[in-house]
C-alpha cells in the first residue's frame, strides 16, 4: 500500500546531494560522497531546526506586538464609545431638565388652535398607551404570571386573554392585513418609480446626454453673441448672516454691467437688518454696480408677494430674463454665461435651472443626511425629468426665467407656501419647456439644526398638497397631452408628494408595530429590510462618499416620515399649519469664511467692489440675537417608545429582523426626539 500513498513524499531526498557555495564574488559546486551524506543531512537538519526555533520566537514577538496594538485600538474604540454614550446621556438629561418642547409658545403659530395642533400627537400617545397595556398583558400571559396565587382571578384572566385572541383574529387581523398589503403595493410602485429614475440617470451617464446651448462660452468671449438684459432678484427676510455674500456674488457676475440690474428685495422687519442691507447696497452702488434696494411696508404673501411686487416695477419690461437667488446662494461669476445661452434659438424654453451645492454638507450628521437626499433630487429626479419630459419643479432659486414665461403663466401667486412649484406647474400647462443643467452649481447652506430642517420640510410637503387641490381642475382642462396630464397627476403629485409620506409613516410606524401585537397579520422580511435597504443604496449612488451613512439614512428617512405625513395631511385638508411660512435659519458659516479669506494678507485685505465689515462687530451683533435652544419633540419621542415597546413584544414571538428593525428605528426616533443629530447649543 505504500506506493499508493507515496505522492505526498515529493520532498524526499534522491540522488547525489549537491552544495552550492556562494563565496563572494565567486561560487563553486562540489559533490558529496555517499558516506558523508548522512552526516551532512544531520548537520543541515540541526541548523534548520535552530533557525526555525529562532524564527518562531521572532514570529511570536511580532504576533504579540500586533495583538497588543489591536487591543490598544479596541480599547480606544471602547473608550470613545463610552464617552459618546456619556455625552448622549448628559444631553438627554439637559433636555429633560430644561423642559423645552415643540409645544412651547415660541415654536408654534399663535393663531392655531391647540386642539388642532395636538390632534396628531394625541392619536400617537393613545396608540402608545394601548400598546404598553397590550405588552404587559402579553408578558403576563407568556410567563403565566397570573397563575401565581391569584386563585379565582386566574380563570377570569384566561378567559379575557382567549377573548382578546379571538377578537383580534376575527376582526382586527383581516383589516390590518388588508391595510398592510395596500401599503406594500404602494411601496413597490414607488420603489419601481425610483428604480426607473435611476435607470434613466444611468442611461444619461453612459450616453453622455446633456443640454447643449447654441451659443457656447467661447463664442460669447469672442463677442459673437449679444448680451441680453437680465434682471437679478434676491428676496430676503431678516437674514443678516448671509446678505453680504449673496450681494457680493451677484454684483461680481461676469456680465456687462449695463446689461443686468440687481434687485435686493428686503422683507426684513428688523430695523437694524434693514439698515445693514441698505448700507451694503449703497456701497456697491458707489463702486459702479447697478443695484437697487426695495423694502415693502406691507409684507403680504411672503416670498411670492415680494417677487410679485418687484415684477410690478415699470423698468422690468426692459429685461428679457429674470434670475432668482435666495439670500444664502452664491452664484459663480460665470453663472449667467453658462445658463442664458440655453435660451437662444429656443423660444419654447421658459426656465433654466442649475443644481445646488452645499458649503456645510459635512458640518454634522443632519447635514450629511440632507446632502444625500438633495444629491439624489438633483442628480436623478431633476436631471431625468429635464432630459426626457422637459418638466420639473422649479427649486425657487438658482434659476433663470424668461420674463415672458412668467407673465404668460399668470405671475407669482401667494395662494400656497410653494410659490416656485406653483409657477412651474402653470408654466408647464401653458406649454413652456424647462432645461436642467447638472454641471452648473450654485453654492448655498443646509439647515444645521433639526428645528429649522423640520419647519422647512413641513413647508415643502404641505404646500404641494395645497397646490394639488388648486391645480387639479386646471390640469384636467388644459390642452397638454394625456401623457403629461398623467405624469403631473399620478407621478408628480400623487406618487411623490402624497403616497410616499403616507406609506412611509403608515407602514413602518403604525402597521409594523401593530403586527407585533396582532401576530395574525404579518409583514414579510423583504418589506421590512431588503427592499428599503436596496432603495437606500440607490438614493446614495449620486453621493458615493456617503455610503458609510446608508443605515442612518434609512432610519432617518423613516423618522422624518412623521413630519412629512403631518404636513401632507395639513396641506390636503387646509389646516392652519399648512399656511405657516418660517424663513429657514442660516448659520452664516460660509459668509464668515469668505470674509476671513477676503481679509487675509494674500488678498491684501480688499474686496473687489464691496466692503469688508469688522468681524468683531459681526460677532457682537450675533451675541445680541435671540438665544437658541435645543428642544424635545413629543411626536418623535412617543413613536420612539411605541417602536421600542413593539420591539420588546417581538421577542416573545422570536421575530429576528422585525426586532432589530424596530429596535434601531426606535433608537433613531429617540435621538431625533431629543434633538441630538443636528446643531447642539451649549
Amino acid at each position: 500500500m505504500a506506493p499508493l500513498f507515496g505522492w505526498w513524499q515529493r520532498d524526499t531526498h534522491q540522488g547525489t546531494p549537491v552544495i552550492v557555495k556562494m563565496e563572494n564574488p565567486n561560487w563553486s559546486i562540489s559533490e558529496i560522497e555517499a558516506e558523508e551524506e548522512e552526516e551532512f543531512m544531520n548537520t543541515n537538519n540541526r541548523s534548520s531546526s535552530l533557525q526555525q526555533s529562532r524564527s518562531r520566537k521572532k514570529n511570536a514577538k511580532q504576533i504579540t506586538w500586533v495583538l497588543l496594538l489591536k487591543a490598544h485600538k479596541a480599547a480606544g474604540c471602547l473608550t470613545g464609545l463610552a464617552s459618546a454614550l456619556v455625552s448622549l446621556g448628559s444631553a438627554v438629561k439637559r433636555r429633560i431638565r430644561s423642559g423645552r418642547t415643540d409645544s412651547d409658545p415660541g415654536s408654534v403659530q399663535p393663531d392655531e388652535s391647540p386642539a388642532v395642533r395636538t390632534r396628531f400627537y394625541t392619536f400617537i400617545k393613545a396608540f402608545l398607551i394601548l400598546s404598553m397595556i397590550l405588552f404587559l398583558f402579553e408578558v403576563a400571559n407568556h410567563f403565566n404570571l397570573w397563575r401565581l396565587g391569584l386563585g379565582e382571578a386566574q380563570i377570569l384572566l384566561d378567559q379575557v386573554h382567549e377573548g382578546w385572541v379571538w377578537f383580534r383574529t376575527k376582526y382586527i387581523a383581516p383589516g390590518l392585513q388588508f391595510l398592510a398589503d395596500a401599503c406594500v403595493l404602494l411601496f413597490l410602485i414607488q420603489s419601481l418609480d425610483r428604480l426607473i429614475l435611476c435607470l434613466g440617470c444611468f442611461w444619461i451617464k453612459i450616453r453622455r446626454i446633456k443640454p447643449v446651448a447654441k451659443t457656447s462660452e467661447k463664442d460669447m468671449e469672442k463677442g459673437d453673441m449679444d448680451y441680453p438684459m437680465v434682471l437679478v432678484q434676491i428676496p430676503m427676510c431678516n437674514e443678516r448672516e448671509v446678505y453680504q455674500q449673496s450681494i457680493a456674488a451677484v454684483c461680481n457676475l461676469d456680465w456687462p454691467r449695463s446689461n443686468f440690474l440687481v434687485q435686493i428685495l428686503d422683507d426684513s422687519d428688523d430695523p437694524t437688518t434693514q439698515t445693514l442691507i441698505r448700507e451694503e447696497v449703497e456701497k456697491w452702488q458707489k463702486n459702479g454696480a447697478r443695484i437697487v434696494y426695495r423694502h415693502r411696508v406691507i409684507r403680504d404673501g411672503y416670498k411670492a408677494g415680494n417677487l410679485k411686487s418687484a415684477m410690478g416695477c415699470s423698468y422690468v419690461k426692459d429685461y428679457e430674463f429674470v434670475a432668482i437667488f435666495d439670500a444664502d446662494f452664491q452664484p459663480m461669476p460665470d453663472f449667467l454665461r453658462r445658463t442664458v445661452p440655453h435660451f437662444k434659438g429656443k423660444e419654447e424654453v421658459g426656465l433654466v435651472q442649475a443644481r445646488w451645492s452645499f458649503v456645510n454638507k459635512d458640518e454634522n450628521l443632519l447635514t450629511r443626511l440632507q446632502n444625500i437626499n438633495l444629491c439624489f433630487h438633483f442628480e436623478v429626479e431633476q436631471q431625468v425629468n429635464g432630459i426626457f419630459i422637459n418638466f420639473f419643479g422649479f427649486n425657487g432659486t438658482a434659476g433663470v426665467w424668461r420674463r415672458r414665461a412668467l407673465e404668460d403663466s399668470g405671475g407669482w401667486m401667494e395662494r400656497t407656501t410653494v410659490e416656485d412649484m406653483d409657477i412651474a406647474v402653470r408654466a408647464h400647462l401653458k406649454g413652456w419647456k424647462f432645461v436642467f443643467l447638472n454641471d452648473v452649481e450654485c453654492q448655498c447652506e443646509l439647515p444645521e439644526s433639526y428645528e429649522a430642517y423640520r419647519k422647512q420640510q413641513h413647508r415643502w410637503h404641505s404646500g404641494p398638497m395645497q397646490l394639488f387641490r388648486l391645480c387639479l381642475p386646471d390640469i384636467i382642462r388644459s390642452k397638454i397631452s394625456i401623457f403629461k396630464k398623467g405624469n403631473l397627476i399620478f407621478l408628480f403629485f400623487l406618487l411623490r408628494k402624497l403616497i410616499l409620506p403616507f406609506y412611509s409613516f403608515t407602514l413602518f410606524c403604525i402597521i409594523l408595530p401593530m403586527t407585533m401585537f396582532v401576530p395574525e397579520a404579518t409583514l414579510p422580511d423583504w418589506v421590512v429590510c431588503y427592499i428599503p435597504a436596496a432603495m437606500s443604496v440607490l438614493n446614495i449612488l449620486p453621493a458615493p462618499g456617503s455610503f458609510p451613512f446608508v443605515i442612518p439614512y434609512l432610519l432617518f428617512e423613516n423618522t422624518m416620515s412623521v413630519t412629512k405625513f403631518n404636513a401632507m395631511v395639513s396641506g390636503l385638508f387646509q389646516l392652519p399649519s399648512a399656511h405657516e411660512w418660517v424663513v429657514t435659519k442660516k448659520s452664516g458659516r460660509s459668509s464668515e469664511g469668505d470674509l476671513v479669506s477676503l481679509n487675509s494678507p494674500r488678498n491684501g485685505g480688499r474686496v473687489v467692489g464691496g466692503s469688508v465689515p469688522d468681524l468683531k462687530e459681526l460677532g457682537k451683533e450675533k451675541k445680541k440675537e435671540k438665544k437658541k435652544h435645543n428642544r424635545m419633540y413629543r411626536k418623535e419621542l412617543a413613536l420612539a417608545f411605541l417602536l421600542l415597546t413593539a420591539a420588546a413584544r417581538s421577542l416573545l414571538s422570536k421575530q429576528g429582523i422585525h426586532f432589530y428593525f424596530l429596535l434601531f428605528q426606535g433608537v433613531s426616533f429617540a435621538l431625533v426626539g431629543f434633538d441630538l443629530i443636528g446643531e447642539q447649543v451649549s
